[in-house]
């Protein structure tokens, strides 16, 4: 049995706050389109410095070292135009039938961030401007059973709303599209305001990533509160929403059982007398890849984050790669444990799936 993790005391700073990019790149192409002239509105009213490029390459991110590089690269959010390759769409399950994409790249500092394997050069985000193209592409895709789209794999699209109302666009898109389909996406913040009153007709599902407080406290910077995305959750069902618990990356921390129960019991305390509910449950592991365990620790020298391959399994994929996960008596009991304490706290969730 693989020994738990030990968390050393590590704070990073939680900054909430709807994010400002210290600069905005304007590409070219992005510049025919009518959603750049919204952002660019939109962020130089925050303070943003906006910079109009001449051609469509990004150019290289300035800095001294691999720290200051990552941090220049965090704070540019680049206006481009989604390639042609994005519109033959990629199954990506258990998560959905099909994903697209919003956007590449997020502002949340999480030092187990998944991105790290996913997507190469430095962690700067990139905003698809032809956002009306994207979703009329999606039309090629629905089927006679209901089809689910997943928009969130290479972003937090949330993050990025008070800037590119895309998922304002999504969500109304999605509700007058008269089909068996089904939008979903997934976060960390807690900003849904301007989501509540959108009509949706139930074809949206938000769900939120929550995870336990050593986890969250030690990991997860510039992130809402695990609190105030409970409180947010509330809201979107409140208002109709299907919803969802994406409970990511389950960590081998000490005292695994109990902190993971306290999770759950804050879940079914905030959603308490909400009538309807619609809820589901995505439980996804810890896994690290030896390039992203070189890009993390590049963009983290310091994290506590464990990343022994030691104490690992190896898992290889379809594609000729391989992941460290946990062990598999290990993950047997976690998914065994987590199942039952949902069943507890949360008999009227449906799980979708363990990975």
């Amino acid at each position: 049995m693989a020994t738990a993790l030990a968390l050393p005391i590590f704070q990073p700073v939680r900054t909430p706050r709807l994010w400002t990019p210290k600069r905005v790149l304007v590409t070219r192409s992005a510049r025919q389109f009518a959603l750049t002239n919204d952002i660019v509105q939109h962020a130089a009213a925050l303070g943003s410095q906006v910079i109009e490029l001449n051609n469509d390459r990004l150019g290289r991110i300035a800095g001294t070292d691999n720290r200051r590089a990552y941090a220049e690269a965090k704070g540019t959010m680049a206006l481009v135009v989604a390639p042609r390759s994005s519109f033959k769409l990629r199954p990506i399950p258990p998560s959905a039938d099909w994903q697209f994409h919003l956007a590449q790249g997020c502002p949340a500092h999480c030092q187990y961030c998944y991105l790290a394997g996913s997507l190469s050069g430095p962690p700067l985000t990139r905003v698809y401007a032809n956002l009306h193209d994207i979703l009329q592409n999606l039309k090629n895709y629905g089927g006679a059973d209901t089809t689910t789209f997943e928009c969130s794999c290479y972003t937090d699209p949330l993050a990025l709303e008070h800037l590119t109302g895309a998922l304002d666009r999504c969500i109304r898109f999605f509700g007058e599209w008269n089909a068996p389909v089904q939008l979903r996406w997934t976060t960390k913040f807690d900003n849904v305001e301007s989501l509540l009153p959108l009509p949706h007709n139930k074809r949206t599902r938000i769900r939120f990533s929550i995870n336990a407080e050593p986890v969250s406290r030690n990991f997860e910077g510039g992130t809402a509160s695990v609190s105030d995305r409970l409180s947010a959750l509330r809201r979107v069902a409140e208002a109709g929403y299907p919803v969802g618990l994406t409970i990511a990356p389950i960590m081998d921390v000490p005292n695994f059982e109990q902190v993971y129960s306290d999770l759950l019991a804050e879940v079914a305390a905030t959603l308490d007398e909400i009538q309807s509910l619609d809820l589901t449950a995505e439980l996804i592991t810890h896994r690290f890849t030896p390039t992203s365990k070189e890009v993390l620790l590049n963009w983290y020298p310091r994290t506590p984050l464990e990343m022994n391959e030691q104490t690992r399994a190896k898992k290889h994929t379809k594609f000729g790669t391989f992941k460290y996960v946990y062990p598999s008596d290990r993950m047997r009991y976690m998914r065994s444990t987590l199942e039952n304490l949902i069943a507890r706290h949360l008999p009227r969730t449906k799980i979708l799936y363990w990975t």
